[in-house]
This record gives C-alpha cells, structure tokens and sequence, in this order.
C-alpha cells in the first residue's frame, strides 16, 4: 500500500459569531478527530476551545474525539449555548399570552378570520 493511498483531505470548521473558520489538510486515515483538530492549529487560533468541553461532529453528526473520519469530510467545533432553545421558546410564548397575541381557543397565533364571541 503506498503512502499517498493513507492520506485523506478533511477539513476541520470553527464558527464564530461573525467569522468562520475552515481549516483543510491531508492527513492520514488512522488519525483521529482528535489528532486532526490539534494538527490543524484551530486550537493555537481560538484557545477558547476546549476539547473537554466543546461538543465535535462530522456533518452535523457529533461524534467523539478518538472516532475516525472519511475522505473529504468536515469536522466541526461546536460552541456551548448560550441560551436553552426550549426555555428561550417558553418565555416568548409567556410574552404573547401577556400581551393577548395568542388565540385563547388554540393557543397559537390569532386568526384574524375568527370571530370573537
């Protein structure tokens, strides 16, 4: 087996609020998420991340620090929530109800064909 038939092309992703970051290198096929991210220098860039913390997928998949990836897939770096989408929900729900923007019957939007009784 020769050697270039052991590497791959992967990128690794870190996004930011305002920026995104896309590092791509050839790498060999037995290293880990892991390994790829410490190679690729995001770690020296944002030292923010940490690995201990900081949820990694592939695609949109999480997997874990020693999974293994294909060729041309992309490592991604997820940054914590800052907020729970559930209770962010919940709260504007609670505002509309206050300020009489839901439809008492459903619970959802007014319908404006609707006639009040």
């Amino acid at each position: 087996m020769s050697i270039e038939s052991d590497m791959i092309h992967v990128e690794v992703v870190y996004a930011l609020p305002n920026e995104q970051r896309v590092f791509t290198l050839v790498v060999n096929k037995a290293m880990t998420v892991e390994e790829i991210i410490e190679q690729s220098g995001v770690i020296e860039q944002y030292p923010e991340i940490d690995l201990k913390q900081n949820k990694v997928g592939v695609f949109s998949r999480n997997v874990k620090l020693d999974a293994t990836v294909r060729d041309k897939d992309r490592i991604e770096i997820y940054r914590p929530l800052l907020a729970d989408p559930k209770e962010i929900r919940r709260k504007r729900a609670e505002q509309a109800k206050a300020v009489g923007a839901v439809d008492p019957v459903t619970g959802g939007k007014k319908n404006p064909l609707r006639k009040e009784s």
